[in-house]
């Protein structure tokens, strides 16, 4: 897929796509993340997918589709290769291993989509935000990173009290250590451990792919 790729720089807050727009690019994230969020009325909106190094933004067009079917929001600052949607194509058609891997990758992209719904649905929010910045910081590969409480929010489809009161809970547990929307992982594998179970299926689906 070598030539038509270009590096691009994405920004905390752009938005790639919104639901029903035409895909015009497809991106794969080298160092930035990229949350999928459906909508739900006007306002208010959920994080189902979470896409960085391991994926692809824009796979409904290896299914054929040419619409977004989420919004793609950059929840991480950094670099991406970026592809225009025709010449995607044209290269999709054409190579049988960029067609395997990127079923597969879709395959895994379904199951996070179906695991999150459930997590969403049946977890505390204190082991969801720990589920959530655990996966987080396995995409970024950093145990420092800037986010809001209000992003959160949305993040997780809660209530800003709601994200407040889980993140002083784990801070209290020594942690994560959180100041203007900096936080800082102190303790790795106490995380994951506050997190609810969803995030090892996550994982060890994710891992199981890439051995």
């Amino acid at each position: 897929e070598g030539a038509g790729l270009e590096p691009v720089s994405l920004t905390f807050g752009d938005v790639l796509y919104e639901p029903g727009d035409s895909i015009r690019y497809i991106y794969f994230p080298s160092d930035c993340l990229v949350s999928l969020l459906t909508q739900v009325e006007d306002r208010m909106a959920l994080e189902v997918g979470l896409v960085g190094s391991e994926g692809m933004v824009g796979i409904p067009l290896a299914l054929g589709i040419s619409t977004s079917s989420v919004r793609a929001l950059v929840q991480g600052t950094g670099a991406a290769m970026r592809m225009e949607a025709e010449r995607f194509q044209v290269e999709f058609r054409q190579s049988p291993s960029l067609q395997q891997e990127l079923y597969r990758y879709t395959h895994l992209l379904m199951a996070q989509f179906t695991q999150t719904a459930a997590c969403n649905r049946f977890h505390v929010v204190e082991a969801r935000l720990a589920r959530w910045l655990s996966m987080t910081r396995d995409r970024v590969r950093s145990d420092r990173f800037h986010l809001t409480h209000e992003f959160l929010a949305d993040m997780l489809g809660v209530q800003r009290v709601g994200v407040t009161n889980a993140a002083s809970a784990l801070r209290k547990r020594k942690l994560i250590e959180y100041s203007r929307g900096n936080i800082t992982i102190l303790d790795r594998k106490g995380l994951n451990a506050a997190s609810c179970g969803c995030y090892r299926i996550i994982k060890n689906l994710f891992d199981g792919a890439q051995r």
